[in-house]
C-alpha cells in the first residue's frame, strides 16, 4: 500500500521540524553560492563541503565540535546526514555529477523555491523509497513494512510513546529487566534505526528521554508536521483516544 505525503505548501512553523529539509536547504545554499560541490575520487562530497554540512547543518548528535573529536578529518562516511543528503539528492534527481564536481538538477532549483513541496518529496523518498539498512552495521532492517509503522505509532504516539512498547506491539518481544536479551535488543536497535529514527530525521516524530543520560528510555511524540502530512487508517481511532 502506498502512503502520500500530503503537500502543507510553504508554513514554516511546521517545516522547522524537519533537520532534514533544514540540511537540504543549507546543500542547495552552499551550490548557490559556489556553483557546486566538490566530489572525491570515490564520488564522495569532499572534505571541504562535509566540514562545511557540519557546521552549518545544526543537527546536535552530529555537530562539528563532536565530530572533530573522534576524527581530525571528516570524510562524507563519517557525517551521516552529509551521506543522507547526497543519496536523497541522487535517488530524488536533485543532483548529479558533472566534471569531477556535483550540482543542482533543474528539479531541485524549482523546489528550492517551494519548501513545502521539497518536503513532500524528501519525505516521500527518503522514508519509502531510502534503503535504511544501509546505516546499520549489518544491512538489518525491522521486520514489517510502512503502513504497519504508520498506523500503529499514529495512535501510540500521540501523547507519547516509549520504545519498549512499540517492541512489544509490533513483535511481541519484551524488555527483560537487569539482563541482556539478544532479540529484544536486536529488534530494537532495527526499529530505531530504520524506522524511528528516519521519521525524526524528517520531522514527523520528536525523541525525548531523560537529562543527558543517551542510554535512557526514549519517548517518541507526533509533531504537527505528522499531523499535517499524513492521512491514515488509523485517524478515526483517535478521536476516540
Amino acid at each position: 500500500m502506498m502512503i502520500d505525503i500530503q503537500n502543507i505548501d510553504d508554513k514554516a512553523e511546521l517545516l522547522a521540524h524537519s533537520r532534514l529539509l533544514f540540511a537540504m536547504q543549507r546543500t542547495f545554499k552552499y551550490i548557490e553560492e559556489h556553483g557546486s560541490i566538490g566530489l572525491t575520487k570515490s564520488k564522495s562530497f569532499n572534505r571541504k563541503f562535509t566540514h562545511w554540512a557540519a557546521e552549518h547543518y545544526d543537527w546536535p548528535e552530529y555537530a562539528l565540535s563532536k565530530l572533530l573529536r573522534i576524527n581530525k578529518v571528516l570524510n562524507e562516511e563519517d557525517v551521516p546526514p552529509v551521506m543522507i543528503v547526497h543519496d536523497l539528492m541522487v535517488l530524488a534527481k536533485l543532483g548529479r555529477p558533472y566534471k569531477g564536481t556535483f550540482r543542482m538538477t533543474v528539479k531541485a532549483k524549482e523546489l528550492a523555491n517551494d519548501p513545502g513541496k521539497l518536503f513532500a518529496e524528501l519525505a516521500q523518498v527518503f522514508l519509502f523509497q531510502y534503503d535504511h539498512g544501509q546505516m546499520s552495521r549489518f544491512g538489518d532492517v525491522a521486520p514489517g513494512n510502512w503502513d504497519m509503522f504508520l498506523n500503529v505509532i499514529n495512535v501510540e504516539a500521540e501523547s507519547g510513546v516509549c520504545e519498549a512498547f512499540l517492541v512489544e506491539t509490533f513483535y511481541g518481544v519484551e524488555d527483560t529487566a537487569g539482563t541482556f536479551d539478544r532479540e529484544y535488543h536486536w529488534y530494537k536497535s532495527s526499529l530505531f534505526i530504520t524506522v524511528l529514527r528516519p521519521l525524526c530525521w524528517i520531522g514527523f516524530l520528536e525523541e525525548t528521554h531523560e537529562g543527558d543520560d543517551l542510554l535512557a528510555p526514549r519517548i517518541y511524540t507526533k509533531t504537527p508536521l505528522w499531523r499535517a502530512c499524513l492521512q491514515l487508517d488509523t485517524d478515526d481511532m483517535l478521536q476516540a483516544i
